[in-house]
């Protein structure tokens, strides 16, 4: 068992670890003696002060030890270690932990998990597809008609006929339009609903305070498939949620039936009546005559 009392040649080997640690350090950055901290049997670290602004809380640790019945203390390493109120930089996270949306750009490459959970096999290129694969129950339907239409018929009696051969799974699968080696699995499925849930769904504000949802939108646009009963995609260039996958239960200011303004009032075209003649205004000559018609000018004033 290791003791717990540091060895007394080598914790009086001060000098010989300061030497170390500032033959190490750059000239002036090893401070003054911090402790000294038993590590086994006559094996002792001085540990000093970092003097260097960048690692404040840093420690000089010089290990010096000494041989059994030896009366010399040698030194066995000297090290720049942290200690308690060191800043140190944050504890490494793998890539695939640190991304997040919007993390990638043009050019970048995301790998995927060959056991990634949201993704179960699809076409796999053997001549015989996996059992929970979207192509093997296409298979099954069709086997029998493909060994039908692909057999080749030679003269003789049925007996002597060559076994039908079956098309590769290859062109099976790209006639289908299902040649994809992995698919969305279930687990995946469920996954982006959630997220898509989350993100614009009935529990949002948004939604809280939207007058209608999006199922009585008409700016919706519904997936396919099953996720067609829960979900669509807005249409509305002024929604907030415009061009993402909304749930049925999401809804905002910007519904189409949330106010429908009125048309603007159309004032009614001039009416032109051509047909009515109304009758000029006689005037007595100056000689006691009369004149018939009178006209504008004169009727004015004007001779």
């Amino acid at each position: 068992m290791r003791s717990r009392t540091p060895d007394r040649l080598c914790a009086e080997a001060v000098d010989l670890a300061r030497a170390a640690a500032e033959e190490a350090a750059l000239p002036g950055m090893v401070g003054e003696h911090i402790d000294t901290v038993a590590d086994g049997d006559r094996v002792v670290t001085h540990l000093f002060a970092c003097n260097e602004a960048g690692y404040k809380g840093w420690r000089w640790a010089v290990t010096v030890a000494r041989a059994s019945r030896a009366k010399i203390v040698t030194l066995d390493e000297t090290a720049l270690l942290p200690g308690p109120e060191a800043l140190l930089a944050p504890e490494w996270v793998p890539w695939s932990e640190r991304l997040r949306p919007g993390d990638m750009g043009p050019g970048d490459l995301l790998p995927t998990e060959a056991d990634d959970l949201r993704l179960e096999p699809g076409y796999s290129g053997e001549d015989v597809p996996p059992p929970n694969s979207v192509v093997s129950e296409a298979m099954a339907e069709v086997a029998d008609v493909a060994e039908a239409e692909d057999a080749d018929v030679l003269p003789g009696s049925p007996a002597v006929q060559p076994a039908p051969t079956r098309g590769g799974i290859a062109d099976l699968a790209e006639e289908l339009g299902m040649r994809r080696a992995r698919v969305l699995s279930r687990y995946g499925l469920h996954a982006a609903a959630d997220r898509w849930e989350e993100a614009y769904g009935a529990k949002t504000p948004m939604a809280q305070a939207a007058p209608a949802t999006c199922m009585t939108c008409g700016f919706l646009t519904p997936l396919t498939g099953s996720l067609r009963q829960a979900f669509g995609v807005c249409a509305n260039e002024f929604a907030p949620a415009d061009g993402r996958v909304v749930s049925l239960a999401y809804g905002c200011g910007a519904h189409s039936e949330a106010a429908v303004m009125p048309k603007p009032p159309r004032p009614a075209a001039p009416v032109v009546d051509e047909t009515v003649v109304e009758p000029l205004a006689l005037r007595p000559e100056r000689d006691g005559g009369s004149v018939e018609e009178a006209g504008p000018a004169e009727e004015l004033g004007h001779s």
